[in-house]
């Protein structure tokens, strides 16, 4: 049998859930609470969220709030990029590489301050709890989780906003002017995700009030705007010839491509815990990312390492969204993908206009296996020898020959 919590660590944003979760840890577990908080680039001030955790009785050496943004990126966002990783074909899995970060630091507070418990806001329902957990054991593999949606009554907004009353607990929370609940939203340097709420119904057209880092394609502007990336070993390194690390890259083509209306994503997709969930993103710096490094590669790679990749890709999304970031899979695979990003150096130059991303030029000194002499369509003066493709195609069809001869003969039999 367990023996008592002592000590537990909690993912701890400020808002109505986690604000809830505390209390009602320190009411159900009578034990010591240490909060942390990640700044990944939500876009919050994180100040608000260590002032209700002293308000909840938190001892400020107990309260943890970390800037985690470049880290983010450089370990986890961009190691994915290099996979060219979609989910489902088309989500760039902007919530699912950031929980893989958050269990790392949580497991790793608990070694710290000798935590034997860790705690989650993520519902009974959702892929984050299977995240969150199958990272942290991967970390710390006798941990305790705590994940107080799949142990409380507490199933509604308006249960937690009466226990939040009940106990004197401060809470912003908004309604939709509409009425009912806001939109579940959740946001990083990559993207910002909306569930929930009038989107449940997968007919329901979004209403353009709910996005907030993208322009209207209709309302972008009517010239399009030219941006180059550059590359070194398949990561950007600049953009626009500056120089800028990670997380500022990110954040540049995040503004850039906002500006434009690219990276709006509206999909059902299938959730590992087995319901199909309807879910709008936004990912306009993720969404230039992939077009440019698809480009970068077209000319640096080797076409069956190209297709190799193209083939791991699916399994290698499905590990991420899946919560197996951790997992000696996914990092055999990582493996085999940063080996072949190592001639991936150069330019790629794209065009934005009205929500669509355009390449318009690639280039690289060093590592382009283009050939124009080659290529040319023009007199290659002996380079190709066309009189060659007679036999190739011949032999790539013999099996085709074969199988429609016996098709012949059984049609006279």
């Amino acid at each position: 049998m367990k023996g008592k919590i002592r000590k537990v660590v909690l993912a701890y944003s400020g808002g109505l859930d986690t604000s809830v979760i505390l209390k009602w840890l320190q009411d159900k577990y009578r034990c010591e609470v240490i909060t942390f908080t990640a700044d990944i680039g939500q876009g919050e001030e994180l100040e608000p969220a260590r002032k209700k955790a002293l308000k909840l009785g938190i001892a400020p050496r107990n309260i943890h709030i970390a800037d985690l943004k470049e880290e983010f990126v450089r370990d986890f966002v961009f190691p994915m990029f290099r996979a060219n990783a979609l989910y489902e074909g088309e989500y760039l899995l902007g919530t699912s590489i950031a929980r893989p970060l958050i269990a790392k630091h949580l497991i790793a507070i608990a070694k710290k301050t000798g935590a034997d418990a860790i705690a989650h806001g993520a519902t009974g329902k959702g892929n984050d709890q299977v995240r969150f957990e199958l990272g942290a054991y991967a970390l710390m593999p006798e941990v305790r989780i705590i994940a107080p949606w799949r142990e409380w009554d507490l199933l509604s907004r308006e249960k937690l906003l009466a226990y939040a009353a009940r106990h004197r607990i401060p809470v912003e929370f908004k309604k939709r002017k509409a009425g009912g609940a806001p939109y579940s939203m959740d946001a990083n340097l990559l993207h910002i995700s909306y569930e929930g709420g009038v989107l449940e119904d997968p007919a329901f057209e979004p209403e353009e009030s709910m996005w907030r880092i993208t322009v209207s394609p209709e309302k972008a502007p009517s010239r399009p705007e030219t941006v180059e990336l550059e590359y070194r070993r398949g990561d950007v390194v600049a953009v626009n010839g500056r120089k800028l690390s990670p997380a500022r890259a990110l954040a540049e083509l995040n503004r850039i491509g906002g500006r434009h209306g690219v990276g709006r994503l509206d999909l059902v997709e299938n959730r590992y815990v087995g319901m199909k969930s309807r879910g709008c993103y936004e990912t306009p710096g993720g969404t230039i990312l992939l077009r440019a490094h698809r480009a970068m590669e077209s000319i640096t790679l080797d076409r069956e390492v190209l297709a190799l990749k193209d083939d791991l890709m699916p399994r290698y999304a499905r590990l991420v969204y899946n919560g197996y970031w951790f997992s000696p899979e996914r990092k055999l695979l990582q493996t085999l993908i940063d080996a072949s990003q190592s001639p991936v150096n150069g330019t790629v130059r794209v065009k934005l206009y009205k929500g669509t991303v355009l390449v318009t030029g690639r280039a690289s000194r060093s590592d382009s296996l283009f050939d124009p002499a080659i290529a040319t369509f023009e007199d290659d003066r002996g380079a190709y020898h066309q009189a060659d493709a007679e036999g190739f195609i011949r032999l790539n069809a013999l099996r085709m020959r074969i199988a429609a001869r016996m098709a012949a003969k059984r049609g006279r039999k």
